[in-house]
């Protein structure tokens, strides 16, 4: 069966992103190769535009908009990364937007998306409680009533192909992977990384990693069918999705090898390792792969292994308590 996107997709979608996007720099640690006992390359997405990958997904769906689209503008629904991307895009490319927030949004991802629409009146966020309300229900009813396009944050192949530049930018950067372990919310990210990596390298091993309290993309994988949770609740704020879309789900049965889950605990940790070693302020999200790597939930040994830093986007007052061991990784 053809898959949503294919590897020109991702490579057409490079070039629109070409001069506006960050190529992000790949970073390595004899401390993290000691620590996972494989060649490990960081890529570093929390140094990407708006802190975060989403921004690569966000600008090149809103840079094929047509006239009329553009003029009626975007809508989006976000946790928060997707939100400040589809924010900086609209402003970029001069439309309107609206952005559909929980209210309960990290402040810093709240405050950065109001930041970048400030200077569009025409936008605005709208909350609404993600344990009470459906997003995407609200989204499409501002859609429908505004004529504004929506964009969600994963399941859409302009999405899914602009967050697999990361992948094709860090292979192209360091040559060729055994394995490349991407953190997992709704799966765009991961579909994108998959498909890029396994069309420069067929032989090469996808890792998927979710949090533990919220692992539907392991359990839709097992059954063969996306299975739905209730939101999940765990530090990693920007994976507590409740189902796989069914665009990524399709990408993610076919080239990822195997999707595993790491604690809020090891969360923290890897946040703490990437502030005292590698001198990055990542978000716990953002630390998924990389604690499946460092913790030795994957055994890589002796691999080159690349790992997506997803994005840097936390809470300062949280972050402090984080690294001053005063808060020990369970979700509040």
């Amino acid at each position: 069966m053809a898959l949503p996107i294919s590897l020109q997709d991702i490579r057409r979608a490079a070039d629109r992103l070409a001069g506006v996007a960050h190529k992000t720099p790949v970073l390595t640690s004899r401390l993290a190769n000691e620590r996972s006992g494989a060649q490990v390359f960081f890529k570093c997405e929390n140094l990407q535009r708006v802190g975060a990958f989403k921004f690569r997904g966000a600008y090149n769906a809103l840079a094929q908009f047509t006239p009329e689209q553009r003029r009626a503008g975007v809508i989006a629904f976000s946790s928060g990364n997707h939100a400040q991307a589809i924010a900086l895009a609209a402003w970029l490319l001069d439309m309107p937007s609206v952005i559909v927030m929980p209210n309960d949004a990290p402040p810093a991802k709240l405050a950065a998306t109001r930041a970048y629409q400030a200077a569009r009146a025409y936008s605005e966020v709208v909350l609404y409680d993600r344990y009470r309300e459906d997003r995407e229900t609200i989204g499409r009813r501002i859609a429908a009533e505004r004529g504004m396009t929506l964009i969600p944050p994963f399941d859409h192949p302009h999405v899914m192909a602009g967050q697999g530049t990361s992948a094709l930018e860090l292979i192209e950067e360091v040559g060729a992977l055994d394995a490349l372990v991407v953190c997992v919310g709704g799966g765009g990210l991961i579909s994108g990384c998959a498909v890029a990596a396994t069309g420069l390298q067929p032989d090469i091993c996808v890792y998927g990693v979710e949090p533990a309290a919220g692992n539907d993309v392991q359990q839709s994988l097992a059954r063969g069918e996306i299975v739905r949770i209730d939101v999940p609740e765990t530090i990693a704020d920007g994976a507590q999705t409740q189902a796989p879309g069914q665009l990524t789900f399709a990408v993610m049965r076919e080239r990822v090898r195997a999707v595993c889950t790491v604690s809020d605990a090891q969360l923290v940790s890897t946040l703490r390792f990437f502030a005292e070693f590698m001198k990055q302020v990542v978000e716990p999200t953002g630390c998924l792969a990389a604690a499946a790597v460092l913790e030795r939930v994957l055994d890589l040994r002796g691999q080159r292994v690349g790992v997506i830093v997803s994005g840097g986007n936390v809470d300062r007052v949280r972050y402090g308590r984080w690294l001053a061991g005063d808060e020990d990784g369970v979700s509040r």
